[in-house]
C-alpha cells in the first residue's frame, strides 16, 4: 500500500536522532540495495556517513507512524550544502569528482545537492514529491540561484549507460561558462554513439529517473561522467539554474503535489 501523504512531516534534522536515522536510510539503499561503500561507512551500526554530514543541511521525510527512538523514522533525505558553507568548510563534495572552478567563479549563489535517496517502500507514493516541494521552499529562502549535484547510473559498465550518456553529452551539456569537467582519475567520455545515431527512447528508458525529472526542469551536465568504484556508480554532474528555468518549467517545480 502507497503511503497516504498525512503520515508525513518534513523539515531541516534538528536532532542526533533525525541524523542517525537518515544515515541508517543511506546504508540501506547506497550500500545494502545499490553495493556501495566508503572510508567512513559503518556496517557494524549500518551507517552510511561521511565528513560532511555534520556541515550540511538534512532535509528529511518522516513517518509519523514511526517511533524516533527507533533510528528507522526517516524515510526520505536530500542532502543540502550551500555555497557560502561550502567556502567555509574548504570545499563541495562534487570537488572529488569535478573540476568546479569555473562554477565556483560565476559569482552566483550555489546550492550542492546530494545523497537524495527515499526508502524502497515509500517509492512511487507522494513522498518524493513532497521533498522536491520542501527543496523549492529552501531555494526561494535562501535565494539560491544554481542547483548542482552527482547524479548516478548504477554500475561502472558503460556498455549499458552508452545511449544515456551520450543523449546527455549531444542534448544537455551545461554552458561552457560554468561547465564542470570530471577529474582525470575517474573520467570517461560520455559522447559513446553519435547523435545521429541514438535512439532516443531507448536512452530515456535507461536514464534514472531523478535525472529524467532535472532534465524536465532545464538542467543541464558537466562535461564527462566520473566513475564511483567505492560506491559502483557511474556519475555525471547535473545543474540547473533557477533563474534560466522557463515559466512552465517554474511552475512544474513549484507547485505542490506535482511530480517532477
Amino acid at each position: 500500500m502507497t503511503p497516504d501523504s498525512s503520515w508525513y512531516d518534513i523539515r531541516l534534522a534538528t536532532t542526533a536522532e533525525d541524523l542517525l536515522s537518515a544515515q541508517r536510510l543511506r546504508y540501506r539503499v547506497f550500500v545494502s540495495e545499490l553495493g556501495g561503500d566508503g572510508a567512513m561507512v559503518d556496517h557494524q551500526a549500518g551507517l552510511e556517513r561521511d565528513e560532511f554530514d555534520e556541515v550540511v543541511d538534512h532535509l528529511v521525510l518522516v513517518d509519523r507512524r514511526r517511533d524516533p527512538a527507533t533510528l528507522d523514522h526517516v524515510v526520505g533525505v536530500y542532502r543540502l550544502m550551500p555555497g557560502d558553507r561550502a567556502r567555509a568548510f574548504g570545499r563541495f563534495y562534487c570537488d572529488s569528482e569535478y573540476d568546479l572552478s569555473r562554477l565556483k567563479a560565476c559569482g552566483r549563489s550555489l546550492l550542492e545537492l546530494g545523497r537524495s535517496c527515499v526508502d524502497p517502500t515509500h517509492r512511487g507514493g507522494s513522498g518524493m514529491y513532497l521533498l522536491w516541494n520542501a527543496l523549492a521552499d529552501y531555494v526561494q529562502v535562501n535565494r539560491i540561484e544554481i542547483l548542482f549535484g552527482v547524479a548516478s547510473f548504477h554500475g561502472t559498465d558503460l556498455a549499458p549507460l552508452a545511449p544515456a550518456l551520450s543523449l546527455l553529452h549531444h542534448n544537455h551539456l551545461a554552458p561552457a561558462a560554468i561547465r564542470p569537467t570530471a577529474l582525470p582519475q575517474g573520467y570517461r567520455a560520455m559522447d559513446l554513439i553519435p547523435d545521429a545515431d541514438l535512439d532516443r527512447r531507448q536512452a530515456l528508458r535507461s536514464m534514472p529517473a531523478l535525472i529524467k525529472a532535472y532534465l524536465r526542469l532545464g538542467g543541464v551536465v558537466g562535461e564527462g561522467a566520473f566513475l564511483d568504484q567505492a560506491f559502483n556508480t557511474t556519475d555525471v554532474l547535473l545543474l540547473m539554474d533557477t533563474q534560466a528555468m522557463s515559466d512552465r518549467h517554474r511552475r512544474f517545480y513549484e507547485v505542490r503535489g506535482t511530480e517532477p
